[in-house]
């Protein structure tokens, strides 16, 4: 079964992005064409990168970005929950985002921001990094008002509906061709 990671970016204290990752996990566990699981990098404790060489090479040095290589390589596909801080994504997600490369390569992601104006700035940033990694962000996005939308509910559950359907639909599309990728390095090892 296609497994989905959903990215709680916020480290903060008294984070309100919990809240809205719970409302992901909810909606999305009323569904049985995947599973969805709390990646929360709050508990991951990465440092600013410290490893000595390029992520590109794969070749990890340090223990705590191993375990976020497997992390993040478990998964089909990902729903990033991220605030806008100053009109950007929030470091902890950039820096999380950097550490690894192959593991992020060919997957699906869909985007819930939330901020002032709906964290739509760090959700065009994301994009930007995303694409850098080749993961394929879906259109379809959900933007949430930090003063009015932070109980979304029935009001935004369509364009979730929408954005976890392209997820899905992409990260499967994509396990043909990421499997194509691996073939090279099973042979090898």
């Amino acid at each position: 079964m296609t497994t989905i990671g959903v990215i709680l970016a916020s480290t903060r204290p008294g984070r309100k992005g919990e809240a809205v990752a719970r409302w992901v996990l909810d909606e999305a566990g009323r569904r049985d064409d995947a599973r969805f699981e709390l990646v929360d990098l709050a508990e991951h404790h990465l440092p600013a990168v410290d490893e000595p060489f390029p992520p590109a090479l794969g070749r990890y040095t340090l223990e705590h970005t191993r375990a976020w290589a497997e992390t993040v390589a478990r998964y089909d596909g990902y729903v990033f929950v991220t605030p806008e801080y100053n009109h950007a994504l929030p470091g902890g997600l950039k820096n999380a985002l950097d550490r690894v490369y192959a593991e992020w390569n060919t997957k699906a992601a869909g985007i819930v921001s939330y901020g002032v104006e709906g964290g739509i700035r760090a959700a065009e940033q994301l994009r930007l990094v995303l694409g850098a990694l080749r993961v394929a962000d879906v259109g379809p996005h959900v933007a949430l008002n930090i003063f009015t939308d932070m109980d979304p509910g029935d009001r935004h559950r369509a364009a979730l509906t929408t954005m976890l359907d392209d997820v899905v639909s992409w990260s499967a599309a994509l396990a043909p061709i990421r499997a194509a990728a691996e073939k090279p390095l099973r042979a090898s090892a």
